[in-house]
């Protein structure tokens, strides 16, 4: 059975889901930072640049947000699109011309527009924003300016999903959409349009904020992170809801009985005495997410590394050699691999463009059942859209998984000061030749009779007095100049200080 562990502190709360005790979802909100994704900003259109059709819109962040073409509602740019060709075409012409859409014929610099945003900023880019609006509920999502609707794939049965989208769309306003989620299923018709009404209303809201609101002002957001955790994942599969802490608890329990009663007695406080992450073995778990190999049942692993452009995971056996025939202990291997690689995504939070090397199974039937298993796994477990393509004959599959926030990386850890990002950092015999350069071009600079002291790590000070000491001496010689070698604790690895005496 589930469990989600709330663990809520002065300075961050953090949301865990557990299977079975093994970590499969763990979210972080720092009270310190203002949360973006989401949330709906009266921006202003700073600058429209045809050439890549994107807009760059003002939404009082430090960085301009991006909106490219695609992520524009239909309605409106068929509208603004329309009346700027029947604008330029001539009186006579009763057809206007067919024209695909320009973001510059939609957009102006300095209008005034409504925007959510899709994606919180990543790296050096700003937040990716949409004007086609979501506004999630506990059974629906309203699309309010997108007329279609939609049927969680997860909900199987044909009648149960007729009798929904019959629902939402008699209950619907003119004009919006709606996503039916998972967790509409069997619900009672008061109860999926009591969620679509409140939605409604939540809409009406936004609508009015916008025409009160300044530009760049964010009008709207979502509830707080572990709200928005309970909404999203509380079901009948959940055995309780722990929070640790007295305030958190009472908040979380009074949500809960107004969105779902029948759930509110698995909303329970955390009495022990020792940290609920600890007593949950979580903290281990987390940390085992940062590291660049996961270790399988079998004893194959797998190796996960990530760039701003996609990420890569490997496949190994490992020590696992399997009782049976070679082909039987691969497949084996990869169908382990798959369920892991489905958990390891959810757990780092990652999206985009993704390639996975499994390893190469020379039977047809072998590498379609592995492709069933990984299709399956994500369908059912995994609350984010994804894409994937049939294995290839190298065993390599290509996927793609929805974006949503940072990755656990992005929130947990900051570039390396040594290597600057680059995962190593040059060898001691590297870096002791760049200082005896360093050395060598500073000397030819110096007066003969004068004095330096080279400032050097530790590990690189041992080195040199060590190794070069003679390339001291010849540099001594050559410049007639003293050289002073002094170790310094405070530089890191790859620093030194020359300092003329």
């Amino acid at each position: 059975m589930k469990k989600i562990l709330i663990n809520d502190t002065p300075w961050q709360t953090r949301i865990a889901i557990t299977q079975d005790g093994r970590l499969q979802h763990i979210y972080f909100s720092a009270h310190a930072q203002e949360p973006l994704e989401r949330a709906y900003f009266k921006g202003k259109v700073t600058k429209v640049l045809p050439g890549i059709q994107t807009a760059f819109v003002d939404i009082g962040q430090a960085r301009a947000g991006f909106l490219h073409i695609s992520e524009i509602d239909r309605e409106m740019a068929l509208n603004k699109f329309s009346d700027a060709i029947e604008d330029e075409e001539s009186p006579r012409t009763k057809k206007p011309r067919r024209t695909k859409p320009d973001i510059a014929k939609i957009l102006k610099e300095g209008e005034e527009i409504l925007v959510q945003v899709s994606k919180e900023p990543v790296y050096e880019k700003g937040a990716k924003l949409t004007t086609c609006f979501t506004l999630p509920g506990r059974f629906i999502v309203l699309m309010p300016n997108i007329p279609r609707i939609g049927v969680s794939k997860k909900i199987a049965d044909r009648d149960e999903r007729q009798r929904l989208k019959s629902l939402v769309r008699e209950n619907l306003p003119q004009g919006m959409g709606a996503i039916i989620r998972t967790t509409s299923e069997n619900r009672t018709d008061r109860e999926i349009v009591a969620d679509l009404n409140f939605l409604v209303k939540q809409w009406q809201i936004v609508e009015k904020a916008f025409k009160d609101a300044k530009p760049e002002e964010k009008i709207y957001e979502d509830i707080d992170v572990p709200l928005q955790i309970i909404r999203d994942h509380l079901d009948d599969s959940v055995e309780e809801v722990i929070v640790d802490d007295r305030d958190m608890q009472h908040r979380v329990h009074r949500f809960v009985k107004d969105i779902a009663p029948e759930y509110a007695d698995r909303v329970k406080i955390y009495a022990q005495t020792d940290s609920i992450f600890d007593h949950y073995d979580l903290e281990k778990q987390i940390e085992a997410t940062l590291a660049k190999k996961v270790y399988l049942k079998s004893g194959g692993s797998l190796i996960i590394e990530s760039t701003e452009a996609m990420t890569v995971i490997d496949v190994n056996t490992g020590r696992f050699i399997g009782k049976t025939a070679m082909e039987d202990t691969i497949l084996k291997t990869n169908l382990e691999a798959a369920e892991e690689i489905a958990r390891q995504l959810r757990l780092r939070n990652i999206g985009g463009l993704i390639v996975i090397d499994f390893i190469d199974m020379a039977v047809p039937a072998n590498r379609h059942k592995l492709f069933n298993l990984f299709e399956k796994t994500l369908r059912e477990q995994d609350k984010f859209q994804s894409v994937v393509l049939k294995v290839s004959e190298f065993g390599l599959v290509q996927m793609t998984r929805k974006r949503s926030g940072k990755t656990l990386v992005q929130e947990l850890t900051a570039t390396c000061d040594c290597c600057k990002g680059l995962g190593f950092i040059k060898s001691v015999r590297t870096q002791c030749y760049e200082v005896l350069q360093a050395i060598k071009s500073e000397l030819s600079s110096q007066k003969v009779g004068s004095e330096i002291s080279i400032h050097l790590n530790p590990a690189l000070f041992d080195y040199i007095s060590g190794t070069e000491y003679k390339a001291i001496f010849t540099l001594e010689k050559l410049a007639s100049t003293k050289i002073t070698l002094a170790s310094d604790k405070q530089l890191a690895l790859g620093t030194y200080k020359i300092v003329k005496q």
